[in-house]
């Protein structure tokens, strides 16, 4: 399941290059519902014992730089989502960032919160680009990201977390759909039809998402602090 995000990766970026902005959202949800569910499936199963010849730490950690960031990024790219002028700075760092934010020893705390921002770039791009976020807005949001991701600002792992678990499973299972389903109906003809409700998932639950990580890294510390690798 973990490897297979690889060929979603392709897809997406097939989407990508035939202009297909619908196909590529697409493909990004599918890529974190894979990336979401290969994890407890694994520890279900017990993987390190029935296939020990396979590192899934590593194998996740390959596929998510593809699926999370290489993918998005050249869906910025491609759909002008960048200012001209700053575009290659501004994908360059992200992919400078993510590759630093990956090869750290303490993705994780012990509690299962990242240390910065966790390269969730497929969906930090899909939701700039159905939230009309202008190319100045998307260089100002993808620059403040990468900077966290060389600090100890902690940002909840959605299905492990046990913090606020009870909130934010279910808030981030509605906002994936609903990001489902703005994919699904996206056509550039209707992109500006975000409503209400829509747009209140969106950006109700990036904000929660913003609310408790302050919490975390400023007001809440566990009695044991202590980094483990993720």
């Amino acid at each position: 399941m973990t490897a297979s995000g690889a060929v979603v990766g392709m897809l997406a970026l097939q989407a990508i290059f035939n202009d297909d902005v619908r196909s590529a959202l697409i493909w990004l949800v599918i890529s974190q519902i894979l990336d979401g569910l290969d994890g407890p499936i694994a520890r279900k199963f017990d993987v390190p014992i029935h296939a020990p010849r396979v590192d899934g730490h590593i194998l996740d950690l390959v596929v998510d730089y593809v699926t999370c960031v290489v993918v998005p990024i050249a869906f910025m790219s491609h759909f002008a989502m960048l200012p001209a002028h700053y575009e290659t700075l501004v994908a360059g760092s992200i992919f400078l960032f993510s590759a630093l934010w990956f090869a750290r020893t303490d993705l994780e705390t012990d509690d299962h919160w990242f240390n910065g921002f966790p390269a969730a770039w497929n969906l930090v791009v899909p939701t700039m680009l159905l939230a009309h976020a202008t190319t100045t807005q998307v260089a100002v949001i993808s620059s403040i990201l990468c900077i966290t991701q060389l600090t100890n600002f902690k940002m909840p792992h959605i299905v492990r977390s046990p913090q606020f678990r009870k909130i934010t499973l279910p808030f981030g299972t509605i906002y994936l759909i609903n990001l489902t389903y703005l994919s699904v109906s996206f056509s550039d003809s209707a992109s500006e039809q975000l409503n209400w409700l829509t747009g209140g998932i969106l950006f109700g639950f990036a904000a929660y998402v913003m609310t408790i990580s302050v919490w975390r890294t400023f007001i809440f510390k566990p009695a044991n602090s202590l980094q483990t690798t993720a």
